[in-house]
């Protein structure tokens, strides 16, 4: 028989109908449309908080590490937050691979996730307002705990709109629109750059603010992209014709709670995972300034690099739950294993030049002519060396977890990172790093082995549930 690749096209992309290796190469170059973009998307978005580091650099470690703390807390109400919009594309993706021209469930989905955002944005900001008090709870240097107090307070004010824009730029990947979201990120590093150079520094006739302004040159680069996105959901014939803000006030409280029952899991497994790495920013602090600078560079580093296999993973997430939602248990482990081994190319690359190139690297983030930098730049090529070795098992674990979401598989995931991250990880980065005096670099092989039983475990669910005779079809 001869081997097809028919390509079954909707407003979400193409479905494969094939046999053989055209139905691999085909699955290939549909990922690669939505990956491309969203990896893109990603990086612009590190390239905002790359400025923002950099920039707090110029003016101290001191500085960098009361961002770096501040951002700890920061992260963490964004991700509570960030739980339902997240639950959007897999939703959509599925209403989409059952029935293509079902518009009413995609408004529905959409106009739930921004009712998500409205529900929890104040709360989450109010627990922004006691970022000092959080820090000094957690035995922080109290100059570092008021310097990060001042960065947040004005994120309190960005926090909707950065949570409403994860709302459209879900809606329009799932509808295979990412590039829309990429445009309104590249402008918005611009927009966020001369923010950061006028208010931190004081150009342009602004006032020199330093950490307040980075906070507030982020807030409005917050609000900046909300409202473009908006403008560009209205301008775009694919994205305008669900009319998402159509009768915004009428609820559909079945995609409400499903969005909040898939989407509060989601937003735990990120949580564990993040809040692993924000807890090793405040142990950090326990071993001084140069301690935290440099973490906060080599995780600045490893956060760039990882936001290819996380723009592959979303893209994912949109292929398996086409294929989920079609009942195509075939196309589903393609989609899954196609991502996986692009992830994985990737990841090898990277770390072999983090690992090439740690100490130039380091340089680039601090003033190397001041001798008080020092410490803290061989320190941040100590830890390049170890995010250099992880770089594979993040691709992969990444990539696992959000295939999974591309089945409505949420809480496994979620018992999976509570498991790696805090009964293995972090155990270990406390046990290295305090317990055997290792300090920082303990820590972060903690970091690399809890991502290593993480990317084993994701893996062994995602194979396991789209086996031939699979209950979850």
């Amino acid at each position: 028989m001869t081997e097809f690749a028919e390509l079954e096209l909707d407003g979400a992309g193409a479905r494969i109908a094939a046999t053989g290796a055209p139905a691999w190469i085909a699955e290939t170059r549909e990922l690669m449309k939505l990956a491309a973009p969203l990896a893109a998307t990603q990086l612009a978005q590190m390239a905002i908080m790359t400025t923002d580091v950099v920039m707090l650099g110029r003016l101290g470690k001191e500085a960098l590490a009361g961002a770096a703390l501040g951002n700890t807390v920061f992260f963490f109400t964004w991700l509570i937050g960030l739980g339902p919009t997240a639950a959007i594309s897999p939703l959509i993706a599925h209403i989409l691979g059952a029935s293509p021209n079902n518009r009413a469930g995609v408004r529905a989905v959409a106009r739930m996730g921004l009712w998500s955002v409205l529900l929890l944005s104040l709360p989450l900001a109010t627990i922004l307002l006691f970022t000092k008090e959080i820090l000094l709870a957690f035995a922080q240097q109290p100059a570092l705990a008021e310097a990060a107090g001042r960065f947040v307070r004005p994120l309190c004010l960005g926090l909707p709109f950065s949570l409403g824009y994860q709302v459209l730029r879900n809606y329009a990947t799932a509808l295979g629109r990412p590039n829309s979201s990429l445009w309104v990120m590249a402008v918005t590093i611009g927009f966020n750059a001369f923010g950061d150079y006028a208010l931190i520094f004081g150009h342009f006739g602004m006032p020199r603010l330093e950490l307040i302004g980075a906070g507030t040159a982020s807030a409005c680069s917050y609000a900046f992209c909300f409202l473009a996105m908006t403008a560009v959901v209205f301008l775009t014939p694919t994205l305008r014709k669900y009319r998402i803000y159509r009768r915004f006030a009428r609820p559909d409280w079945s995609k409400f709670a499903e969005l909040f029952r898939l989407g509060m899991p989601i937003g735990l497994t990120m949580i564990f995972e993040a809040s692993l790495f924000n807890s090793a920013t405040l142990l950090m602090g326990t071993f001084g300034t140069a301690s935290v600078a440099a973490h906060q560079i080599a995780l600045n580093v490893a956060s760039i690099t990882f936001m290819v296999p996380l723009g592959i993973a979303m893209a994912a997430t949109v292929r398996v739950g086409l294929a989920a939602g079609a009942q195509d248990r075939i196309g589903v482990r393609r989609a899954g294993t196609t991502a996986l081994a692009v992830s994985v190319a990737c990841m090898s690359i990277f770390a072999l030049a983090i690992a090439l190139f740690r100490h130039q690297i380091a340089g680039l983030y601090f003033a190397a002519n001041v001798a008080s930098n020092a410490d803290a730049i061989a320190l941040t090529a100590v830890f390049l060396q170890v995010a250099a070795a992880f770089q594979i098992f993040d691709g992969i674990q990444v990539t696992a977890a959000l295939s999974l979401r591309g089945l409505k598989d949420a809480h496994m995931p979620m018992w999976i990172a509570a498991g790696c991250y805090w009964l293995i990880g972090f155990p270990l980065c406390v046990g290295l790093g305090v317990g055997l005096g290792m300090k920082g670099l303990g820590v972060w092989i903690g970091l690399a082995f809890a991502l290593f039983v993480a990317a084993i475990s994701m893996c062994w669910r995602f194979y396991y549930l789209s086996r031939q005779r699979s209950p979850q079809f």
